[in-house]
């Protein structure tokens, strides 16, 4: 749906660049980020894309990526998109369903969009894809927001 005018254009932006600015402080306090090399790729109001290259040491025992490191894939770009409106926000429930597998040295990329939100509560699902555009998983993830900013302009400094 486009913006109705330039206030609401402004105040899209400026949504959108909270969320950036909420997933990169996200990232940055990860030591899952760092230690999967997981990429922050983009991020706005109620979205999130990242990515990471699966490794020799993100295999299962068939040589494709174990289930684990898709999941978690997918559940960082949750967190991110369901924490962009700078309210600390944790999963409630989260559920995967594995479609294809992803191939050793390939580049998964996760994007997780908001469904709905009402209250405390907010519904969000996240694709996997391979770099060739397949689905590799869809991940549905249900948040609830718990207080706080993830970001506190007054007294947070890094």
């Amino acid at each position: 749906m486009a913006p109705k005018n330039k206030d609401d254009a402004s105040a899209e932006r400026s949504a959108d660049a909270l969320g950036r600015a909420v997933a990169e402080r996200l990232h940055g306090r990860e030591g899952t980020a760092k230690a999967w090399d997981l990429k922050l790729e983009d991020a706005g109001a109620g979205w999130a894309r990242c990515s990471m290259t699966l490794r020799a040491d993100m295999l299962n025992g068939h040589g494709t990526a174990h289930g684990g490191m898709i999941f978690a894939l997918a559940d960082t770009a949750f967190a991110w998109a369901c924490n962009s409106r700078n309210e600390t926000t944790v999963a409630q429930h989260a559920s995967i369903s594995f479609l294809s597998p992803g191939k050793p040295g390939e580049r998964l990329t996760a994007e997780a969009r908001e469904d709905a939100a009402e209250g405390r509560t907010g519904v969000y699902m996240v694709r996997v894809a391979g770099e060739d555009g397949r689905d590799v998983a869809i991940f549905h993830g249900l948040s609830r927001t718990i207080g706080g900013p993830v970001i506190d302009e007054e007294n947070d400094h890094g």
